[in-house]
């Protein structure tokens, strides 16, 4: 973790942004599509899973998960998506991400998300997918 001295070096400060993660939504026809920014992890995956879960339970079943600014996801974060990938299955949804960045589709490809997962390079890609 970063660590940044104090203005009067008495104490350090940690740096926030480490955890920083940022999830919006909008709606593109008959799809949802999330974004997330920053970075997923231990410290802020539970937060992810609650917001996404409540658009699904809120009736959102097609998603396109846009990754395009997404710096850094963990095993929790994989997690989150897989758990999504699940409940929208079990409601005939459909979920394609989209815009990873490579050391991100590297982490996908490793784990081996990519061969389960719905994978397409871009935004407009992915709803073309979603809606053809």
């Amino acid at each position: 973790m970063a660590v940044q001295g104090s203005p009067d070096n008495n104490k350090p400060q940690t740096n926030s942004y480490i955890n920083r993660m940022v999830f919006s939504a909008e709606k593109h026809d008959a799809a949802l599509i999330g974004s997330v920014a920053g970075q997923v992890n231990s410290a802020n995956a539970a937060q992810l899973e609650s917001q996404i879960l409540a658009r699904v339970s809120d009736g959102e079943h097609r998603w396109v998960l846009d990754l395009n600014q997404l710096d850094y996801i963990s095993s929790a974060g994989l997690r989150v998506i897989l758990m999504l990938a699940k409940r929208l299955r079990e409601k005939n949804g459909t979920l394609i991400l989209c815009g990873m960045q490579p050391h991100v589709q590297e982490v996908f490809d490793v784990s081996g998300f990519s061969a389960i997962l719905t994978v397409a390079e871009s935004r407009s890609q992915a709803l073309q997918r979603l809606t053809g």
